[in-house]
Order: C-alpha cells, then structure tokens, then sequence
C-alpha cells in the first residue's frame, strides 16, 4: 500500500459502486476464497442491497466473458457491516472481539424513551405542560435534539460553557425557557439511564466507534476493511474512518468528492471539524454549509486528513457518465463568489449532455410524465430506471401510473405503517372508539377490507350496507345503544350484537386511562373483526411489533391518556414506521428517497420533484434550542441539510442519462423552482438550454387519457312510454312537473332518490319531518309542546350538539304555533297529518294535509307548516306551487277523514302557509301567517274564487301534457322556477346549459 492513509474518492459520473466493486476485484480477490476475507462497512441496509447488485453484476460480467474471480460457479462475496448498526459488535464478529466491548451498556429502547421523556416533561413544565398528543410530539422534539448533540459528542456540559451563557442573555425570553427546560429535562434523564445502566442509542453508536477505533489500532486485523461510500462527519465515526485509512489493510473511499476544484474555493467552503484556537466558534456564519463538498470537507478535517492526500479510485465503472460531467457539476455548485468564473467557463466545463429538464404543470401531470419516462426506457433490454425524489406524495403517484403497464416498482421507502390496511384498520378502532362511534369512522371500520368477524365476507358486506343506508342523515346520539334501533330498522339486529359486543370495551367513559390497557383493548378488538389477517403480511408484522414495543413500555413508564387523544397519538406514532414491500417487485425499476439512492446505480435517473421546499426540504429550526445555541457548541444548522440534499442531487448527476423534474405547480399553489435546478438553467446559459429541455413527456401525459371530442349534448327531454308516465302522483310531485319535468322523471318514473350524507347536517327535510311529527303528536295528545318535542326527538336518536343547536329555535316556533291556535277565535282545528287521494283523468293524485281547520261558517281552512320560508306569490301564480291549492281540491272532494269519522266536507275558503322561520313580527322570535290569496290590505295575491280553478287548471294542464300526454320531460323547463341540484349531474347541465337551442 502507499505511505500515508488510504483514502479514496469515486467521482459521480463514474457510478459508485459498480466503480468500486471493480476496484475491489483485483485488489483484495484471492483464489477460491474470493473477496470472503473482506469486510465492508457501509452507511445503510439499502446499500448493502445495493452493493451486492453491484457484485453479482461484475461477476456474472466477468463468468460470461471467462475470466476473473467467481468463475462460473458464482462468488464468494464480502461480510457487508452497516456502520450506524446498534449492534455493531455483533455483526462485525471477532473482528470486535465483542468480549472486549462487554463493558459498553446496552442502548435504551427508543419507545420506552419518547414515553418518559414525556413523563418528565409533564413533571417539568407542571400546569403549563401541554396534554396527550401535544405533549408526546414535544418529547419527540427533545429526543431529537438530543440526537442531534449525541451524534456531534456534545455532552449536556456543553450547554453551560461561557460562550452559551453570555449568548443566553440576547435570547429572546421563549428561547431562554426551552433551554432551561431542555436542560432539566437531559439531566434528569441521563442521570436515570446512568442508574438504569443504559445509553442512548447514539451514544452507545459513538462507544462502540471508539471501541472499534482502539482495538484495530492496537491490533490491526489480519483481514482487509474498507468503509465505502460513509459521509456522516459525525466525529466518532471520523475517528473510526481515521483508522480504517490507516491500517495496512484497510481503506477509506469517499462518494463524490471534488478533488479538481481549485483550492480557494476549498478555503471557501470554511474551517469547520479543523483545529481551532480555544474559544473559537465550531461553525462560522461564513461556512458555505449548503455546498453540497462542506460536509465532506468537514468529515476530512475531523479524520485530520487534507484534501491533497485523496486519491482517485483508478477502476472504472460499468456504464459511466462521460468524464465531462464531473466538471460541470463542480463548476454547477461552487460558492456564490466562486460563480464568477461562470462568466468566462469555456463550453466544454458547463457541458451536461445526457442531462435534461422536465417541466410539467402539476404534480398529477409530473407523475404521469415520469411514469412515461420509466416505460419509454424499460423497453430497452437490461436498462435500469432510477427515479429519486423526497416527495412521498409524488412517489406514490408514480408507483399507481406504472400499474398502468402491469410494472410494480420497488419504493424502497416504503408506506408509513398509519397508511397499510393492518394500520388503518387500528387508527379506525381508534377513532371509533374516541369519537364514540361516530358514522363515519364506524363505517369505515365495518366496511374495511380486512373486517369479516368470522362470518363470509359477502354476507357480512350486504349486511354493513343495509346498516349504512339506515345511518345516513344527521348523526345520532353518541354511543353504541343509541345505534340498535338504526340495525333494528335495517333487520341486521344479531349482525349488530356482534359487533357491540367487539366493541363495547372500547367504549369506556372515564378520564386518563393507561396507554397499555388502550393498545390491549385495540389489538383485541382488531383481531376479533380481522382474525389472523391482522397480523399477516409485512403490515401486520410490523402492527404486531408495534402494538407489543408500546404496550410493554407503556406499562412500564406508566402512561395514561384521554380517549379522544388516543388516534392522533397513535397516527404520529406509526407515521414514524416505514412498511416497506417485499422482494418482487420489476427488477430493472426502483423508487428512491433521497437516503436510500445513495451509491445506487442505474442507466436513467429521474430527479423528481425539484421545487423549494421539496428538494431541497425548507430548512427547519430545531424546537428547543436556538439556532445560535446550536453554532456555539459546534452542532451543524438547519442549512446543513441543503448541503446534503445538493450532494445528493451531485451523486445523481453522474448516471448516463439524467431527467431533471419538476411542476409549475403544488398541492398549496404556484411553486418555485429548486435553486439547484436555477443553477442549471444558469449554467447552461440561454442558447444551451432548449437542447436540455424534454418536452414531449407531458405533451403525451396530457394527451394519454384523453378521448375524442364528444359531440354536442343537447338538452336531456326523454319520452317514457304511455305505460311508464302512468304514475300516482303526490301534491309535492306536482310542483317539480311543472317547473322541472326532468326532475318528475328521474324521481318519481325512474324511481331514483337522492341519499343523505353520512353523518350530514340535519337537512331542511329532516327538520321538517321532526316539525311535523311533533305538531302531530301534539295535536293528537294534548300534551305541553315542550313535552312532546323531547319525546319525538329522542326517539329520533337526534345527537345532542345537533339538538343544542337547532331545538332551542324550533320550541320558540312551536311555542308560536302554540300560542297562534290558542288565540283562535270562530275556527277550529279538526283534521292533522292526514293522508288522501282522489281521481282526476284516470290518474291517482295523493298527499297529506298538515292541518285542515273548521271556520265558523262551516268553510274549511287549508294550512301548510313550513320550517323555512313559504313560496313566494310569483311562484303560486305560475304554477310551480300547487300544493295547499290541489289539498283544496282533495279537501272539497272528500279525500281527507279523521281517523274513525266520515269524510271531511265543505267549502275550502282559507289558504295558509304557517312557517316557523325566523320573524320579527312574533313575540317568540320565529313564525308567521302567509298566504297566496288577496285579502285585505294586501296588494298581491290571487283574487279567493279563482285560487281554486287555477289551481285546478294547473293540475290538468300537466296531466294533459306529461301524463296523458307525449310531451318530453325537459330538463330545466323554467329556469326562473325554484329546484334543487339533486340531478344536475344525471341531466349533464353543464354540457348544454346556455347552448339550448
């Protein structure tokens, strides 16, 4: 080996693991043994899988062609060790003598650690501490700022050294708080993991560095060790690196370091990690920390090793970018000052062929245009698609579009478990049991995919939809009970006992309750709906680890929680939990994060996402402590991570062929582009730009799902036959004939009715029945109003925010009812909610008369209650408000008897609307007399003898022409009349609506 540390770089146009797998060969290969003797260590599991793809390529390369190690019988490959593994001593073997490291304690489990520090900020902050899930998010925060100092051997020592104190005074009042409290907070808890005998995991992570470190350098293994592609500056593992670089066996080989930038621009980037005088700061505000070299050059200055002594890694990979690009992506990122040269760079240094620019005009559009682009480059042979992108959103997009070809790809980031159906159908046992079985997390229980309770999945199906369309409407009353007469009336009454008696321990009516009898009551619950498949497949392994890690540590600190916070915890939770698919997936595509793309390889790499805020993430300020704090005791700021993310998007540059993505467009509106895509625009310059730009993607991803135009939709007037228009027909039917005939047709020839929502609003009908019911029962029993009201709604299961919001409004209008016949004088009530019919023409017309009264002079009094307003006097004299004059005709007819009694006769001479809308003429606030006749003073109205006949013509005017007749039913007839949007969609009105001819 060469004098001095082994150290290596692999440029990014070179692909790096295929480049370092075939430097590896001839180096380290021995006969029959092969790269056995090797140990790789590696930043993570995803490279690992990467670099063994890389291996089993070289070599099957290599069979084919007859040469070099493996042969045709295969290979031996070499032991791969993650470096952040907590069990490091472990998989690394004897090379750790893990005897030697016994003395190290074990790493605390992550979740019984966010459970306690929550206790002891609950402790800490006294009545000031925020509750349930507020309070468990904030012991996340602090854990995480308490990796962050772990991972840089920050100790809490560090928090009261001078330079912290005197800054501590220019902090703002809320940021001197979380200080102090966070300082509290990690020494009380480092005292109870030193009584406990544990570490944090990171800190263990560091001992078992430093364990390392001494051991190979006191005793340098007799076999080789390389670290490849490890970018982490943290400072135990640049001891470690140190070392590895310096064994005789050993080598250190960096991803993507600049080893032709000039060295001021290295000076440029700052000192960070190098020896400094005492009481210097770590970092200084002139760092270019978003470089995506700085943190490289930070790892360098911490292992004490200058750029100079790096040396290229002389192997080339298999399917490299064209050596070019390396120096247009060093010239693409240098620091602002250093951008100069850009004026003067001649075309050969900014050239990025193979390299283009996708701009779509939303995400949706993006996604398609990217899924194009993976089946346009699949269908060449052996050629493998990357698509890189840190948005989840997006990703998920593209992984649905390539369904479209039957191309199932590899997202190694996974879903995160609340997403899985094993974890969904938890949070919705969780959500029904914290909103006490509201309508629409119980459906969606009942309905999921995973839901049977032992019984057929068919029959258990028919019976959750016959429940369903018996819930919707308003909300009933919260609780399980109040739901019995809801199955009852939908005859799945033993199809309820099941599941009431599933949940009914859920249901429990109490304050902080403990976490772990919570989870036990879910995960009981959940396998009494789902049996075993709760638990099966990669979701419900991870469920089933899930549920048993906080159950056990629950218990153990002693959580308590409130029911109703119980989902938004649990969501947070297994949002942290990423489920990722199993093998089998195409083999020549993969979805990447950001994390997981690192050292992969492939022919095509997609950049996806490239906005601000997207790649690179918005810099996020730590919750604890001030950004300040953090510089003066040497932790890197939020804008480290744009560093990494810009490194990130260097290493992606290097494929042979690389798109370059984004939308004019996000989910919040317009979005601005990547400052890394800027600079690419930037340097390529005005006249090279277009060359770069792929346009034909989103042309095609547009054009993909459209259909020839369609042709002019005429305005819907269909013609049933002689036998289909024969209907009875109700007196509110009437009205909707005459202005709306399409809406007569869809609902009363075609038989289609209009479903309530779940768990909607109470609805004008809805507040009408009730109306009614308790004006008729009042009638009926001579009960106090106010007595009945409670009754009828009760029995109505009306939910009690819906009853404190509506009922108050409604008794001061049934109040005035009241009141109103009380104060009668020569007039008397005789007929309510009574049903009749009567033959006009052959066809049947039928309703119900809200009250018909008896005057003095024998005459009968027609009345209609109305919760809103009555219809307007225009509306009645055009014919699109028949019903109190057709139960004038009904009622002069003889269609109306009291229960028991003969027909009802007279003279129908009043007419009246009583509405029990808001007004300013009753002493309660709500209710009115209106009419549509003349009388009196008022000025509009219909003359009281022809009220009658016109109503009469009215009615068989529209039998003549729809019912009798063969005029069409068109749709919107009379736009000026009064109608719903019930079948607006079924009528396609916005098709012709203004284009009628």
């Amino acid at each position: 080996m060469a004098d001095g540390p082994s150290i290596y770089s692999i440029a990014a146009h070179r692909g790096f693991a295929d480049a370092l797998v075939a430097g590896l060969f001839p180096r380290y290969s021995e006969p029959e043994l092969g790269l056995a003797r090797l140990t790789l260590l590696l930043p993570s599991g995803r490279a690992m899988r990467t670099m063994s793809e890389a291996f089993i390529r070289l070599s099957g390369s290599q069979a084919a062609t007859g040469g070099g190690a493996g042969g045709a019988g295969g290979m031996l490959m070499p032991r791969m060790v993650v470096a952040g593994d907590l069990d490091l001593d472990e998989s690394l073997g004897p090379l750790l003598d893990p005897l030697g490291g016994s003395d190290i304690p074990p790493a605390v489990e992550p979740t019984r650690r966010w459970l306690r520090l929550a206790s002891l900020l609950a402790e800490e902050m006294g009545a000031d501490a925020p509750r349930g899930s507020a309070l468990l998010r904030l012991a996340q925060d602090v854990a995480g700022t308490m990796d962050r100092l772990l991972v840089e051997d920050i100790g809490p020592e560090e928090l009261v050294q001078d330079r912290v104190l005197d800054l501590l005074g220019d902090l703002s009042h809320h940021w001197q708080n979380s200080l102090r409290l966070f300082a509290r907070v990690q020494a009380r808890w480092l005292a109870e993991l030193q009584q406990r005998g544990e570490l944090d995991a990171a800190a263990r992570r560091n001992r078992l560095f430093d364990h390392a470190a001494c051991q190979w350098r006191s005793q340098p293994p007799s076999t080789p060790i390389i670290a490849a592609g490890i970018t982490s500056a943290s400072p135990a593992l640049a001891r470690l690196l140190r070392v590895v670089a310096d064994l005789p066996d050993g080598a250190v080989i960096l991803p993507d370091l600049d080893l032709a930038m000039e060295q001021a621009v290295w000076e440029e980037l700052g000192t960070a990690g190098a020896p400094r005088q005492p009481g210097d700061a770590p970092f200084q505000r002139s760092d270019a920390v978003t470089h995506p070299q700085y943190h490289l050059k930070l790892l360098l200055n911490r292992m004490g090793i200058a750029r100079a002594e790096v040396r290229q890694w002389h192997r080339k990979g298999v399917g490299a970018a064209p050596p070019t690009r390396s120096r247009a992506i060093s010239s693409l990122f240098l620091p602002p000052d250093a951008s100069r040269i850009w004026i003067d760079l001649p075309s050969e240094d900014r050239r990025l062929s193979g390299v283009r620019i996708m701009e779509t005009a939303n995400p949706e559009e993006e996604a398609q245009s990217v899924a194009l682009l993976v089946r346009q480059a699949i269908a060449e042979p052996e050629r493998r698609v990357a698509v890189v992108t840190p948005d989840r959103g997006l990703a998920r997009r593209i992984v649905h579009h390539l369904r479209r070809w039957n191309i199932t790809a590899d997202d190694s980031a996974g879903r995160p478990l609340s997403q899985t159906a094993a974890g969904r159908l938890f949070l919705l046992l969780a959500e029904t049991a914290a909103e006490q079985a509201a309508p629409i997390p119980l459906l969606a229980l009942l309905e999921h995919p995973l839901v049977h309770a032992g019984m057929p999945r068919g029959t258990w199906l028919a019976h959750a939809r016959a429940f369903e369309m018996k819930m919707r409407g308003p909300r009933h009353a919260p609780g399980l009970e109040p739901l019995r007469a809801v199955a009852q009336e939908a005859q799945v009454l033993e199809w309820w006992a099941a599941i009431t008696e599933i949940l009914a321990p859920l249901m429990i009516d109490a304050g902080a309750t403990p976490l772990a009898d919570l989870v036990d009551r879910l995960a009981a619950a959940a396998e009494a709906f789902a049996g075993e498949a709760i638990w099966a497949g990669e979701d419900g392994r991870a469920l089933a680890s899930f549920v048993e890690d906080l159950r056990l540590h629950s218990a153990d600190v002693g959580t308590v929680l409130e029911l109703r916070e119980l989902p938004s915890v649990l969501s947070d939770a297994m949002e942290q939990i990423a489920v990722r698919p199993p093998y089998g997936g195409h083999s020549r595509v993969a979805i990447y994060g950001l994390l997981e793309s690192r050292m992969s390889r492939a022919d095509l790499v997609i950049c996806a996402g490239l906005n601000e805020g997207t790649w690179p993430a918005a810099a996020k300020t730590d919750a604890l402590l001030a950004p300040g704090v953090l510089r003066a005791i040497g932790v890197p700021g939020a804008d480290f991570r744009i560093g990494l993310s810009a490194h990130d998007l260097a290493g992606a540059l290097g494929a042979p062929e690389v798109v370059l993505s984004r939308s004019a467009r996000d989910l919040g509106g317009p979005a601005i582009p990547s400052r890394f895509l800027l600079r690419v625009q930037a340097l390529l310059g005005r006249d090279l730009l277009p060359r770069h730009r792929e346009n034909a993607m989103p042309e095609l991803a547009r054009a993909i799902d459209d259909a020839p135009p369609a042709p002019h939709y005429l305005r819907p007037s269909p013609r049933p036959s002689a036998e289909q228009r024969k209907r009875r027909i109700s007196v509110t039917a009437l009205d909707r004939l005459r202005s709306d005939p399409y809406q007569f047709y869809a609902g009363s020839i075609l038989g289609l009715k209009e479903l309530d929502g779940l768990d909607a609003e109470p609805s004008a009908a809805w507040r009408g029945t009730a109306a009614h019911e308790i004006l008729e029962n009042w009638h009926r029993s001579g009960e106090p109003m106010s007595t009945v009201a409670a009754r009828v709604l009760q029995q109505m299961h009306a939910h009690p925010l819906m009853r404190a919001l509506w009922e108050p409004r409604l008794m001061k209008a049934l109040e005035w009812v009241e009141q109103e016949i009380a104060a009668m004088d020569g007039r008397q009530p005789v007929l309510f909610e009574a049903w009749g019919a009567m033959m006009v023409k052959g066809v049947e017309i039928f309703g119900k008369v809200d009250r018909i009264d008896r005057m003095d002079d024998g005459a009968l009094g027609i009345v209609d209650y109305k919760t809103g307003g009555p219809p307007s006097g225009r509306e009645v004299e055009a014919g699109y408000a028949l019903q109190l004059g057709t139960i004038g005709l009904m009622a002069e007819r003889g269609a109306f008897a009291p229960e028991n009694g003969a027909a009802l006769t007279g003279e129908a001479r009043k007419f009246e609307y009583w509405s029990l809308a808001k007004s300013h003429r009753s002493e309660t606030g709500f209710g009115y007399i209106a009419t549509p006749l003349k009388e009196g003073a008022k000025r509009s109205g219909i003359a009281p003898g022809e009220f009658l006949p016109q109503a009469e013509d009215f009615l068989h005017d529209a039998l003549d022409r729809w019912i009798l007749g063969e005029e069409g039913f068109t749709a919107r007839l009379n736009p000026d009349a009064p109608s719903y949007a019930t079948y607006d969609q079924l009528m396609r009105l916005d098709e012709w609506m203004g284009r009628e001819e």
